[in-house]
């Protein structure tokens, strides 16, 4: 088969579309034939070197896929070849064929085309995780979402109303923003003009959970917008690692500030999570409350490309990689 490698971390022209081994099925595995991938921020930092795979993972970049299985490990049950898949990815999306353990394959929802759910996985499982099983948004609550056009932000947006949370994002600029509340965020704040904190006090009062990816740059004012009782999550770090935090305000809100990951968590764990996925969210994508929000589609042999679309910005839902 073939597969985007990558010649040594550095600039998107280092990835690299050749030949590499079939992958084979473990006994609790299957091989998909890919339909698509997508392209995650995450994807970008392996590419620089700065995000290797957790160990036993494939080399190969690439956080989710859909497709169509191909090969049945011995001990599967439930799957069949033929059937079409989405999946959760430790690595190996961005290639003709992947191994997949079957607890991490969720079924193309009814109405999904086959190459637009590959948008889904990684997105649906971090917000999911996340907003819902972590910080436990309910109906009535206010959930601020930072990079509110992005891949998780469009997402969360829908998830957020579909909970019946009153929902606010942050974006970089008015069209994103514009485009944030048609998608049906209640509040758009552009960053770029005023500070979301104060904005979102006035607002609604604050917030009861955030989903932030800046982490330290926006640490102190995540804090300050919390209500009472809040939840911040952090599950990103493009702003810095290192802030100074204020627990005196965390004391007197009694809110509570977590960090978490998706790619690193064990197998078993992310079974969890995407059992939960299917259960919670995914009939949220049939009654088409939620869907995929794709900004583009590339041809898989054009990663560089994508990835070097993600970096410029200005990109709404997420970018696919099409396998055929």
């Amino acid at each position: 088969m073939r597969a985007i490698m990558l010649r040594e971390p550095g600039e998107a022209g280092n990835l690299v579309w050749t030949e590499v081994d079939d992958p084979v099925a473990g006994a609790d595995e299957v091989v998909v034939d890919v339909a698509a991938s997508a392209v995650n921020r995450a994807d970008l930092l392996q590419r620089q070197g700065n995000y290797p795979p957790p160990p036993g993972a494939s080399d190969v970049l690439g956080l989710e896929c859909s497709g169509t299985i191909a090969e049945v490990g011995a001990d599967v049950s439930g799957w069949r070849v033929g059937d079409q898949v989405c999946a959760l990815l430790a690595g190996g999306g961005y290639a003709q064929k992947v191994a997949v353990p079957a607890g991490q394959l969720l079924p193309v929802p009814p109405e999904t085309d086959l190459v637009a759910a590959a948008a889904l996985p990684e997105v649906a499982c971090t917000v999911w995780s996340n907003v819902v099983s972590h910080a436990g948004l309910t109906s009535g609550e206010v959930l601020l979402v930072h990079g509110g056009a992005g891949g998780i932000g469009t997402h969360a947006i829908q998830v957020g109303k579909a909970l019946g949370a009153t929902v606010a994002v942050t974006v970089g600029s008015d069209r994103r923003a514009e485009r944030c509340r048609q998608l049906g965020a209640d509040l758009a704040i552009n960053y770029r003009e005023k500070n979301f904190a104060e904005v979102l006090k006035a607002s609604t009062g604050g917030a009861d959970v955030i989903l932030d990816h800046l982490g330290a740059a926006y640490l102190g004012d995540n804090v300050d917008a919390l209500t009472t009782g809040g939840r911040l999550v952090v599950i990103g770090l493009m702003g810095g690692a290192k802030a100074e935090l204020n627990l005196g305000a965390l004391l007197r809100k009694r809110a509570s500030v977590a960090a978490t990951t998706l790619r690193a968590r064990p197998q078993e764990e992310k079974a969890r999570i995407v059992a939960d996925v299917r259960e919670h969210l995914w009939p949220m994508l049939e009654l088409g409350t939620v869907r995929p929000v794709i900004d583009q589609a590339i041809p898989l042999p054009d990663a560089a490309e994508a990835h070097r679309a993600l970096e410029a910005g200005g990109v709404f839902g997420k970018i696919l990689l099409t396998a055929r």
